[in-house]
């Protein structure tokens, strides 16, 4: 679970977790400056603090190689603002093994503002991704996504949505889509479609980000590696 300054979600937000899932949870602190690793450790999470801000996909990175390294199959994700559902996390990865997935994305397409539905109509047909909700942080992981997404070729990617996605396809990985509830955000605002200009920060660096990766990607591999609901 990554978190930014989210003290007042993430306490009960670790607890309904836990709850869910009967497994242990992790918060990885990204240079908070409030109280989210206290509020985080009251729930009853295990807490990474990281010193330097990293970003929502550097954290996450963060908590993957954590997980790898304590010997973890698989992993779940999800934000730590209260938008996500975590009931929803069993069905997800109830998914993942019934499809033989690598990876199986909850998505809520009705979440989508117009800055969204631009950008990923842009990305889309820049990429050839056929997913339909590029940025939903409630995932779960299987071993081979794990290991791909732990590793240094993963460290740049500044974003856990497109560039993730054309590295998972670059390796042949699966991914699938179910439909998951969310919840609107209880406090804050979203870091990347906040305003017209962050949009346009993004688009920018994530369009850079998709060429130069585009450009590395193994010929003959299908978009079909990456669908949604089969």
């Amino acid at each position: 679970m990554p978190a930014r300054d989210e003290a007042t979600t993430v306490c009960e937000l670790v607890r309904r977790t836990r709850r869910v899932l009967g497994a242990p949870v992790l918060v990885v602190s990204d240079a908070s400056t409030d109280a989210t690793a206290a509020e985080a450790r009251r729930g009853g999470a295990q807490v990474l603090e990281l010193a330097v801000q990293l970003g929502a996909w550097g954290a996450t990175q963060a908590g993957l190689r954590y997980a790898r390294r304590k010997g973890y199959s698989a992993v779940a994700t999800l934000d730590a603002d209260g938008q996500h559902d975590p009931e929803t996390l069993p069905a997800l990865a109830a998914a993942l093994l019934e499809q033989d997935a690598d990876v199986v994305i909850g998505t809520f397409p009705p979440r989508l503002s117009r800055a969204r539905k631009l950008a990923w109509t842009w990305f889309r047909s820049l990429t050839g991704l056929a997913i339909e909700d590029l940025t939903s942080g409630l995932r779960v992981y299987g071993p081979r996504a794990v290991r791909v997404l732990a590793s240094p070729e993963a460290t740049l990617l500044d974003y856990q949505d497109v560039g993730v996605l054309l590295l998972l396809r670059k390796h042949r990985l699966l991914v699938i889509e179910r439909p998951a509830a969310m919840h609107a955000r209880g406090v804050g605002r979203s870091r990347v479609f906040a305003s017209w200009l962050l949009v346009a920060h993004y688009m920018l660096q994530t369009t850079i980000l998709c060429v130069a990766r585009i450009g590395r990607v193994r010929p003959a591999q299908p978009a079909s590696l990456l669908r949604a609901n089969p």
